[in-house]
Order: structure tokens, then C-alpha cells, then sequence
């Protein structure tokens, strides 16, 4: 599901750490991968507002993902010594919310390399 799209997407992940390396502040990666993604013509969407509701009714709580890739791709990025569960969970959040099946976790804190982990949810229901 999305697999040469989200090659597509982790080229560009991969070509921001090797030029900015690692630790660095998250808004610095966020914007080098934007400007990545550009050159290489992928689509994407930056901090796209997510509406959430609850039976029907909006509620005033919105979410914003880094950033939405093709469509259907929902990114979250961090730059931090390790991802944990609580990461993981934010993503399903916004996986959930945005109704995409496809996401990427994206550490750019690692010493030891760029750490990813990408997502797919079954257990969307259509309403």
C-alpha cells in the first residue's frame, strides 16, 4: 500500500539527515524535508488542520501532522534520542483522525542513523 510513494517520501528523509546530520532542532528538519520534497516534485501538504468530531459534532480540538505526502501518507517527525509508544500513538491519532491508512514515524535525534518506522492501520471503519 503506497510503497513507491513512501520510498519516494523516505529518499528525501534520508537525503535531509545526510546533509544536516543529527540533533538538530525539529522546525530544522521540517523544513529542510519540505524543500527536499519540492525538489523532487512529491506532493505534500505542511501542518494540514485535521477537523475532529464526536457524533457528528465538531469539536474545537484540531490536529496538525507535520505533514501529509501524496494524499495519503500522514508524516510525524521528531528529533529525539528515542522514539517511544507515546510517539507511535500520536501518529495513530492522526492516522485515525485524517482517515489515512498509511504513516511514518521519522526520528532525526539518532547518532546512529535516521530512525523510521512506517504504519499501516486495518482497522479503519467507513462511516
Amino acid at each position: 500500500m503506497f510503497k513507491q510513494e513512501g520510498y519516494d517520501f523516505m529518499g528525501a528523509a534520508f537525503e535531509v539527515y545526510n546533509e544536516q546530520g543529527y540533533g538538530m532542532a525539529e522546525e530544522i528538519y521540517q523544513q529542510s524535508l519540505e524543500i527536499e520534497l519540492g525538489l523532487r516534485n512529491i506532493l505534500f501538504v505542511s501542518k494540514a488542520e485535521l477537523d475532529v468530531y464526536y457524533k457528528n459534532n465538531l469539536l474545537n480540538t484540531k490536529y496538525r501532522p507535520d505533514l501529509l505526502v501524496f494524499s495519503e501518507i500522514v508524516v510525524e517527525l521528531k528529533s529525539l534520542k528515542e522514539l517511544c509508544s507515546d510517539h507511535e500513538a500520536q501518529l495513530f491519532n492522526y492516522m485515525r483522525i485524517s482517515r489515512k491508512r498509511v504513516g511514518y514515524l521519522v526520528n532525526y535525534g539518532c547518532r546512529d542513523g535516521l530512525q523510521w518506522k512506517r504504519f499501516i492501520l486495518d482497522d479503519l471503519h467507513q462511516k
